[in-house]
């Protein structure tokens, strides 16, 4: 019984030593290959925020025409304009059919990882980690990713710095913090679940959703949102990836923030 609690304390530890400061700081010199060397924040920027952006417009408009037969309480609350592109969109896809109300039984809707293949070119998907000990990992199940892509997301509650997050942090390895102390707690299960379903119900506008939760589930609908599950580099393995912060802008379209896998803690702090 000794012997498998100190197992269990010890599997624990290995774990949670990378977000134990004392340790990190007595090690960082054992292994550089960890170590990204980042001049100023501002420099912090391995492809451009224009490139981000156009990406997860792509990406997101691609699931939303994919599921446009479920999208037709949004579609009544948007503009004419916005409601026509689709249609023009629709029709270019379709070959021509741009009726709309004839659509339901023409349309063949794929599965969201073969949305993201025939958008970007590979799919990525949660997969048990070849590294030892290190839990599930993110893997590329389809296609070539080229140099500067955007391959997932970093789903969960956006703290600011000053809000309560010590409960949420218990056991949890999924926080993650950026360049100005905000914290991102990717966490799908426990407390963290519970507080970022609260969230995402706070701030939904009728059909209009502003964030998408099914990350928390089996059935995720943007195959992007598996950020939190992508293992840091070891010393066997140098890192194929790496973290870029991006602040979506305020005048992202409305009816396609039902994908982007974030929600502000506090309700006056969208960002």
């Amino acid at each position: 019984m000794p012997g498998r609690l100190l197992r269990g304390l010890w599997q624990r530890w290995r774990r949670y030593k990378y977000r134990f400061v004392p340790w990190i700081a007595l090690n960082l010199s054992h292994n550089p290959r960890t170590l990204r060397y980042v001049p100023e924040e501002s420099k912090d920027k391995v492809i451009s925020d224009e490139d981000v952006l156009g990406t997860l417009l792509k990406v997101f408009q691609a699931l939303f025409l994919n599921d446009f037969n479920k999208q037709s309480e949004i579609l009544t609350m948007l503009p004419e304009s916005v409601k026509s592109k689709y249609q023009d969109l629709l029709a270019v896809e379709h070959q021509g059919v741009k009726l709309l109300e004839n659509r339901h039984q023409q349309q063949s809707t794929f599965k969201p990882e073969e949305i993201l293949y025939k958008t970007l070119g590979f799919s990525v998907a949660q997969a048990t980690s070849s590294l030892i000990s290190a839990g599930k990992g993110v893997f590329v199940t389809k296609g070539l990713v080229p140099k500067g892509a955007v391959v997932s997301m970093y789903p969960g509650t956006v703290y600011q710095k000053y809000e309560p997050i010590f409960f949420q942090s218990i056991g949890n390895p999924f926080i993650f913090r950026c360049l100005d102390g905000v914290l991102i707690d990717g966490n799908d299960k426990g407390i963290s679940k519970v507080v970022y379903r609260s969230c995402n119900g706070r701030d939904r506008l009728g059909p209009l959703k502003m964030s998408d939760s099914t990350w928390l589930t089996s059935e995720i609908h943007n195959p992007l949102a598996v950020g939190q599950y992508v293992n840091n580099c070891s010393n066997d393995r140098a890192a194929n990836v790496c973290y870029q912060e991006f602040d979506v802008p305020a005048v992202f379209p409305i009816e396609l923030k039902q994908y982007l896998p974030n929600i502000a803690y506090s309700y006056d702090k969208q960002r």
